[in-house]
């Protein structure tokens, strides 16, 4: 589900994967690893158990990018993020995990709000934002709902399957 908010996005997706939440939690509190399961982020840097600089595939292949902060950290349960002041990008976020019932394995909550770049997008600022993040060859929900199922399958198969690069059938 995504809504618009005062030219904020917000998108929340929620998808079972069959792992205990202490392994899950562990790979995504990892910054280091995010950059292989969502598909826009080219690097994560970790500057410290607190702080990371995040470069993004921009608009026309350029990079954007911005640091971003933790502001809540419960082992096993939450993690939340934020973009400094000043940042190129406006952009807050937070995973939940929590077990499954029935002992599937756990619930991962991802919920991601951003407010696209001005600069970039100019006059467009009088679209709807999906508009906007189309032009940018994107849909928000989608694209963070791929990245929560990329993150299944690397948690569980230990490879993202993918069908880029093979001729169309």
């Amino acid at each position: 589900m995504s809504t618009v908010m005062n030219q904020r996005v917000k998108v929340e997706k929620t998808l079972t994967i069959n792992k205990p939440v202490d392994e899950l939690y562990r790979f995504w509190r990892n910054f280091d690893n995010l950059p292989r399961f969502i598909k826009h982020l080219k690097e994560v840097r970790v500057y410290d158990e607190k702080r990371s600089h995040w470069i993004s595939k921009g608009f026309l292949n350029e990079s954007v990018e911005w640091d971003v902060v933790i502001t809540e950290d419960r082992e096993n349960e939450l993690i939340a993020w934020t973009s400094v002041e000043g940042a190129a990008i406006e952009t807050s976020g937070r995973v939940h995990f929590k077990p499954a019932p029935g002992n599937r394995g756990t619930e991962v909550k991802t919920v991601q709000e951003f407010t696209p770049p001005g600069g970039a997008i100019g006059a467009a600022l009088t679209k709807p934002l999906a508009d906007i993040a189309k032009l940018f060859g994107e849909d928000p929900e989608l694209q963070i709902k791929e990245d929560l199922r990329g993150f299944k399958m690397l948690m569980e198969a230990g490879e993202i399957a993918t069908t880029e690069g093979q001729p169309r059938g």
